[in-house]
């Protein structure tokens, strides 16, 4: 019973975090007005992916092992009503019942949010990257005059001459590493320091 309503997994949230296979990376001439990029490799590939995969890896295994954990705590719980249910009457077996099945239904739940929240971090993740890598790809369609950069896997068919993956990630790599630039923190002004008060006048 419990173990179909305990079904919390974190395969969805590894689901494209680990990295595609090495590609090469020496990238020919390109002199196009348009050119392609495959953005889902250039993120995989790149070293701040890689941060991002070992994380979500790591967080996924974690949580893996809990779900693992409360399972085997709840088969005890299971098997310990069972072995109670032939001493107690249905009346009295029928409360603590609904309490374990109100049990597997939070557990479930929580895992599942848990779930949730590492496949937003992979997004929220995923887009970092893209807004810090916005420059540099702008910064290759100048150099080689581009007045457009499509995602590869959109375009129905294209030269691979106009495909810039393997030079912006060695781009990226060099500006970003595996961290995105934060933001710097906010200062905090000064506090003014405090007037002194006008002496009283008797």
């Amino acid at each position: 019973m419990w173990r179909t309503l305990i079904g919390a997994c974190v395969a969805l949230a590894v689901v494209g975090a680990t990295p595609l296979a090495a590609q090469g990376t020496q990238a020919a001439p390109v002199n196009s007005a348009i050119l392609t990029i495959d953005s889902e490799r250039m993120f995989l590939n790149s070293d701040f992916g890689k941060r991002v995969a070992r994380e979500i890896e790591q967080r996924g295994t974690e949580l893996a092992a809990e779900n693992r954990q409360i399972e085997a705590e709840l088969a005890d719980a299971e098997q310990e009503l069972t072995d109670r249910r032939a001493t107690m009457t249905p009346e009295a077996f029928r409360p603590l019942a609904d309490a374990f099945d109100t049990r597997v239904q939070e557990t479930r739940r929580e895992q599942a949010v848990k779930t949730r929240a590492l496949n937003e971090l992979l997004g929220q993740e995923r887009e970092a990257f893209l807004r810090a890598a916005g420059p540099v790809l702008q910064a290759l369609m100048a150099e080689v005059g581009a007045t457009v950069v499509l995602e590869r896997r959109t375009v129905f068919i294209s030269s691979n001459a106009s495909d810039i993956t393997a030079r912006a990630i060695e781009r990226i790599n060099a500006t970003l590493g595996e961290q995105a630039e934060q933001p710097a923190p906010e200062q905090t002004p000064d506090e003014p320091q405090d007037e002194q008060a006008p002496a009283s006048q008797d």
